[in-house]
């Protein structure tokens, strides 16, 4: 008889069997983070990169960390600080990356000129002004 997995069940073994496609799902979540600000769902697209690299406890002694910083980030409802992203990247076999937005996604140039995104001036732009004054 087969043996019935939950969703999550099926999540958490492909996440742990496939490290690529743990490093895709947690810059997924990041990315969602981004766009919409959705603290719990970040949130919880990190638990579930613990929960498949082994549990906290694991990710903990791998990265020479308390166990007690990652509990309070999974029991947390605040954004983590870099230190703990920079920790799951690290158990992932990652580093933290700034990419600009128009190579993340075509969708998610700034369209608003509203937005403080696309107010800000470049640092060419800057440099460029500061030259000729």
């Amino acid at each position: 008889m087969t043996e019935l997995r939950t969703w999550h069940e099926i999540l958490i073994a492909d996440l742990a069997a496939n490290r690529a496609e743990a490093i895709d799902y947690l810059d997924l979540s990041l990315q969602e983070y981004q766009i919409d600000g959705d603290t719990s769902f970040f949130l919880k697209g990190i638990r579930n990169i613990i929960e498949a690299l082994g549990g906290v406890t694991e990710i903990a002694k791998q990265t020479d960390t308390e166990p007690e910083v990652l509990f309070e980030v999974l029991s947390s409802d605040k954004v983590p600080c870099i230190d703990t992203l920079n920790i799951i990247a690290n158990a992932l076999g990652c580093r933290l990356s700034i990419e600009p937005i128009a190579a993340i996604s075509p969708s998610l140039e700034v369209k608003d000129t509203d937005h403080p995104s696309a107010q800000r001036e470049t640092t060419r732009e800057r440099l460029s002004v500061a030259t000729d004054s």
